[in-house]
């Protein structure tokens, strides 16, 4: 018999979806049914998350100064949370959580104006919009990189990390192996569309500057936009080097359990899996992101000494170049920055994070939770 449903909110993007997934799983474990709010972009996760229901409920997001926009997406958004009271009164949850996105606002909203116990889990090291519009109201602020005694509501908010895969609490098991100078060296490119077409330019003309002696140890796996596959193709085999370039990796987990750097983009997920997992990294975080949250998730590893950060803007193929010369000839310098990334990572993420929200919907406070966990 099910303990109750839990509503989940969340953006229709990987970075929203993603760390709601691993809750699902972890509630469903436990006893409970859950259900899942959203838009319409989520649709292409739907065979995916263990949900017993997907609902869509109207939401929009208002990015634009022009009034008559603003005024579209208010009416939007008050569409949404008549439609988002109307379900929660129809499903009765014993507490609903949102991950971020505006689709979790009339949700959100309307859980606090019924009564329900409502919570909120923000992924980054900044919180993003529509978080900040909702922290106030809700009883308790998860957080991927949050600090628990810092930020606008401490009293309500718990550094939990960001859920992971399976696949990657999986990888977490292969201890970090050094590559000594002769041996192969795995290095893992990636950094999702905007990422891969940055690195798509920059990474070959950093391959081809490596001396023939460190050129010929690389074996890369390199996340590449299609529209780029043949140029950076092209690049490889002028190279005569081992390479594996694809749009999309199916088995990334077990390329970063093998890998001896990383160098990619850094979201919340990105940064929570290189983490858990153990690997040393060089951030490169996208300069154009919202709220500049990257660079805050970025700086969270790096004061470990988990990852070194560059801005793009800093970053030349002859930079990548003269970095990979440096760590490819000093292994233990690469072992303590794995070790210090292993320290900083959550792998039991989304256990603290169901016990968060076992602890709202049976109406017990921060403090209270907060206690049982001392």
């Amino acid at each position: 018999m099910s303990k109750g449903i839990v509503l989940l909110a969340a953006g229709g993007t990987g970075g929203h979806v993603f760390p709601a997934e691993a809750l699902a799983y972890k509630l469903k474990e436990r006893g409970y049914s859950v259900h899942l709010v959203t838009d319409s972009r989520a649709e292409r996760y739907a065979g995916k998350f263990p949900a017993d229901e997907i609902h869509v409920v109207p939401s929009a997001t208002i990015a634009s100064k022009n009034p008559v926009a603003v005024s579209r997406a208010m009416w939007t958004l008050w569409t949404g949370m008549r439609a988002a009271k109307k379900l929660i009164a129809r499903l009765k949850p014993v507490v609903v959580v949102g991950f971020g996105g505006y689709p979790t606002v009339p949700p959100l909203l309307a859980a606090t104006r019924l009564g329900v116990p409502a919570m909120i889990h923000e992924q980054n090291a900044v919180m993003g919009r529509a978080n900040k519009a909702l922290a106030s109201r809700v009883q308790a602020i998860a957080g991927g990189f949050l600090p628990e005694n810092g930020g606008a509501f401490p009293d309500k908010t718990v550094t939990t990390g960001n859920p992971v895969r399976p696949a990657i609490i999986t990888a977490a098991n292969t201890p970090y192996a050094p590559s000594h100078p002769g041996e192969p060296f795995n290095l893992v490119v990636f950094g999702g569309s905007q990422g891969a077409q940055y690195f798509s330019k920059a990474m070959p003309t950093a391959i081809s500057l490596l001396d023939d002696a460190l050129r010929s140890r690389l074996r890369i796996t390199q996340q590449v936009r299609p529209e780029d596959m043949d140029m950076v193709g092209d690049c490889v085999a002028k190279l005569d080097m081992g390479a594996d370039i694809a749009p999309f990796f199916t088995d990334m987990a077990e390329r970063l359990a093998k890998a001896h750097l990383v160098i990619c983009r850094s979201g919340a997920s990105t940064v929570s899996e290189i983490s858990v997992i153990g690997r040393p990294a060089i951030l490169v975080p996208y300069p154009h992101a919202l709220d500049h949250d990257q660079a805050a998730n970025a700086a969270a590893l790096a004061a470990t000494g988990g990852a070194k950060v560059i801005a793009q803007a800093e970053l030349s193929s002859e930079k990548i170049a003269a970095i990979l010369t440096k760590v490819m000839n000093d292994p233990e310098k690469l072992v303590r920055m794995a070790a210090a990334a292993k320290q900083a990572g959550k792998p039991d993420a989304a256990n603290l994070l169901a016990d968060m929200v076992e602890a709202i919907a049976a109406r017990r406070t921060i403090a209270e939770f907060k206690g049982k966990r001392a």
